[in-house]
């Protein structure tokens, strides 16, 4: 087993540098397959900020009028439509008709003026809305979710966050265990099945249920695409294959508002958000779409199928893949030999890390920091609601700070490293916020705007490039279930914004102070991951557990780095004059007679012809 584990681990170690190049390297067919990896971005984008349509509650809305709550002698028709609501609703100073509650007169009355006997009482039978943004109906007017139920509404977010993180977790681990490609048609194929099945909610709980058995899909749709994007990419081209992805989820964004606008009704707009879905079924028939990951073959030993996966991407690629892949070695002989060893598949699940210190420590980390990425943009963003109550103002602020910290990790990562992005996203996040936190009241509007949009930027940059690090710095093997975990914590963010809209932002305050005082925290945080930056991605627990941090600060060459040790001399450089002298010494020495030691051995004379006999050995000098 030894023997067998050695060419197999010199296989994933080399995997980078001689088999992906000598494979066609990111060619053509790998380029084909990466692109084919965005649309999933496209498709799991508009379903997931689809339910800002479906929960945006109408500006104003009020309730119906009752005509039985007046006076059996009253007649409407004597009264304007104005005149009608205030004598039928009360009026609330600074906010205008009352959302929820009516007049109600004694049956026998005649007086209708402001001091007459009337008590005030829920609504009756319904409310009037306005038009909601894009939509006339949504999730929210078809079920009234408002005034006593209005809970509903930051509790269907919760559950369908819920349902993410439950993808996350497990569809993530099942990535690892049946493949990427699997993995993503399996996904696929139940989140088209749910969306649909969305669009006939007959109930506001079915659509609930719905909406999180759905969002657990799409984790998983989303998952497995990013996986594979990376694992079929280069070290110089990862982070522009995924940022590339991030501009298709914010060209979903832009194009939503427009896409609501057609559908008019919520119904409609799902439907159009499935559409996507359906359209990606189209993998099941096309192989070569979304290929299975060469690499996570040969992590999990499935030999035969890594053979002929390389085979494939070679072939597309136009490269000729013989069996001798580089001087010396025979890569698919290799794999044939390790093939007849009968080697077992093995897969690997995210309870691998317990016996790990490194890659849990980072998996950790990078779900702390996205945690915090997600978690605080809810207190930028409500300074944007303070500023402007414009729903399309603030959405689409927030999607251009989407797009420009695209931008930002673009041109700014592959330079400075992913740690050092990092550590500047996570410093000026939590600068922006503890500004904001302790001096909104002294500021003014436009500088507390300001603050916002720069916090909302870095933070959103702060969480894709944690998600990014994740996926790169988590080996092969567990790949999918470390970046599901660190995803689902992300999750746990998003939903920390409805948790505080269920107490009717009640406890905001404290949102706001304690994700800031994370925000520091995650700088020292930051401090102890690795940098991947040009690095081969780990494929074994092994390789993940070898990444350690750079130190952080640039250290003398000549330096010791045992502080409590004598340091060394700095070791002599090559000198040409006193290498001549070394040698003219040596031949010195070498050339006098009188050497301390001189042994006598015999001397072979030369071989003789076949009729002399051999000659009589004489001794010889032989030094020491």
């Amino acid at each position: 087993t030894g023997q067998s584990a050695s060419p197999n681990a010199r296989l994933l170690m080399d995997y980078e540098t001689k088999i992906l190049p000598h494979a066609g390297g990111y060619g053509r067919y790998n380029r084909l397959a990466v692109v084919f990896s965005w649309f999933p971005c496209f498709a799991v984008t508009l379903n997931l900020f689809s339910d800002v349509f479906y929960t945006l509650i109408p500006d104003t809305y009020h309730c119906k009028p009752d005509p039985s709550l007046l006076p059996s002698a009253f007649l409407p028709s004597n009264l304007t439509k104005q005149d009608y609501l205030d004598l039928t609703i009360p009026w609330v100073n600074g906010s205008g008709l009352s959302h929820c509650e009516l007049f109600k007169y004694p049956s026998n009355t005649s007086d209708l003026s402001g001091g007459a006997p009337r008590e005030r009482v829920s609504c009756t039978r319904g409310w009037e809305y306005s038009a909601v943004a894009g939509l006339h109906s949504n999730f929210v007017t078809e079920w009234n979710l408002v005034c006593s139920d209005y809970w509903k509404i930051p509790l269907q977010h919760v559950c369908f966050m819920t349902g993410w993180i439950v993808g996350y977790i497990f569809l993530g681990t099942l990535c690892d265990w049946l493949g990427r490609r699997r993995g993503f048609l399996l996904s696929v194929s139940l989140s088209s099945l749910f969306g649909v099945a969305v669009c006939l909610s007959s109930s506001a709980v079915m659509f609930l249920l719905l909406r999180l058995c759905q969002g657990a899909m799409l984790a998983g749709v989303f998952v497995s695409s990013y996986i594979i994007r990376l694992e079929l990419s280069d070290p110089p081209h990862r982070l522009m294959v995924t940022m590339i992805g991030g501009f298709f989820a914010v060209s979903a964004e832009l194009l939503l508002p427009g896409i609501a606008a057609l559908s008019r009704d919520w119904p409609v707009l799902q439907a159009l958000a499935t559409v996507p879905l359906l359209l990606l079924l189209s993998y099941w028939c096309f192989a070569s779409m979304f290929p299975e990951s060469p690499r996570w073959l040969l992590a999990t030993d499935q030999l035969p199928q890594a053979k002929s996966s390389l085979q494939e991407f070679a072939t597309r690629n136009a490269v000729c893949l013989q069996d001798e892949m580089y001087p010396g070695e025979m890569l698919l002989s290799e794999i044939d030999l390790l093939n007849g060893e009968e080697r077992q598949p093995r897969f690997y699940s995210v309870l691998e890390l317990r016996q790990t210190r490194v890659i849990w420590k980072n998996c950790l980390i990078l779900s702390f920091t996205l945690f915090i990425g997600t978690g605080i943009q809810y207190c930028f963003t409500r300074n944007l609601h303070i500023h402007s109550s414009n729903f399309y103002f603030t959405y689409f602020l927030r999607v251009i700070t989407g797009a420009l910290a695209c931008i930002f990790i673009c041109l700014s990562v592959n330079h400075f490293g992913r740690r050092g992005m990092l550590l500047l996203s996570a410093i000026i996040t939590g600068l922006s916020s503890l500004l904001l936190l302790a001096l909104t009241q002294y500021l003014q509007g436009g500088l507390v705007l300001v603050l916002s949009v720069v916090g909302l930027l870095f933070s959103q940059a702060l969480a894709m490039l944690s998600a990014f690090f994740s996926c790169e710095v988590m080996p092969t093997v567990v790949r999918g279930g470390c970046f599901g975990l660190v995803m689902a914590a992300g999750c746990v963010g998003m939903a920390a914004s409805s948790l505080m809209e269920l107490q009717n932002n009640g406890g905001y305050f404290l949102h706001h102070v304690i994700f800031a005082s994370f925000a520091v925290l995650s700088v020292l945080c930051i401090m102890l991951l690795p940098e991947s930056k040009h690095k081969s991605l780990p494929d074994s627990l092994k390789e993940g557990e070898s990444q350690r941090r750079p130190p952080l600060f640039l250290s003398r060459p000549n330096r010791d780095h045992l502080p409590l040790l004598r340091a060394r001399p700095p070791s002599s450089e090559y000198n040409p004059d006193n290498y001549s002298r070394l040698v003219s010494a040596t031949r010195k020495m070498l050339s006098k007679d009188s050497l301390p030691y001189r042994i006598a051995a015999p001397v072979v004379p030369p071989l003789q012809s076949n009729g002399d006999a051999q000659g009589t050995e004489t001794p010889r000098e032989v030094v020491l």
